[in-house]
C-alpha cells in the first residue's frame, strides 16, 4: 500500500496518532468527513477530466501523460545528449562533404566557479564585487 507516498507502517503510526489526538468518540465522525472529502475530490477530478475531454476532444484520450511527467527528466542527461547530438551533427556534416573546410565543433568543457583556484585576499584587500551581478 503506497497511498500518497505512505507505506503500511507509516499508515499505522498515523492511525494510532489519530486515535490518540482525536479520541475514540470523535474518530468515527472525522473518518466519515475524510471519506466524504475523498469522494468529493474524486468527483471533482472526474468532472474536470470529462470537461477536458469535451473541450479538447477525443485526442486527449490518446495522450500518454507519463511522458509529460517532469520528474522523469534529468537535466544532466538532457545536456549530455544535446552536446553529443551537436557533436555528431558536426562530424556528419564534415564526413558528408570531404572537400569542404567544415571542422567538427570543438567540445567545450566548463569549469564550475567553485572549482577555480583563487588567490587569497590580502589583510586589507576588499573582496571583488560585481555591480552587474544579480
Amino acid at each position: 500500500m503506497d497511498l500518497f507516498g505512505i507505506n503500511g507502517s507509516e499508515f499505522i503510526v498515523l492511525a494510532v496518532l489519530a486515535v490518540v489526538i482525536l479520541g475514540p468518540e470523535k474518530l468515527p465522525e472525522y473518518a466519515k468527513k475524510l471519506a466524504n472529502l475523498v469522494k468529493e475530490v474524486r468527483r471533482m477530478a472526474n468532472g474536470a477530466k470529462e470537461q477536458l475531454r469535451e473541450e479538447v476532444g477525443d485526442e486527449v484520450a490518446d495522450i500518454d501523460w507519463r511522458k509529460l511527467d517532469p520528474r522523469q527528466y534529468d537535466p544532466r542527461r538532457i545536456i549530455k545528449e544535446a552536446l553529443v547530438d551537436e557533436f555528431d551533427d558536426a562530424i556528419n556534416v564534415a564526413k558528408s562533404s570531404p572537400n569542404a573546410s567544415v571542422a567538427p565543433a570543438p567540445v567545450r568543457t566548463a569549469i564550475a566557479p567553485e572549482t577555480q583556484k583563487q588567490a587569497p585576499l590580502a589583510a586589507n584587500e576588499a573582496a571583488p564585487f560585481d555591480s552587474e551581478a544579480t
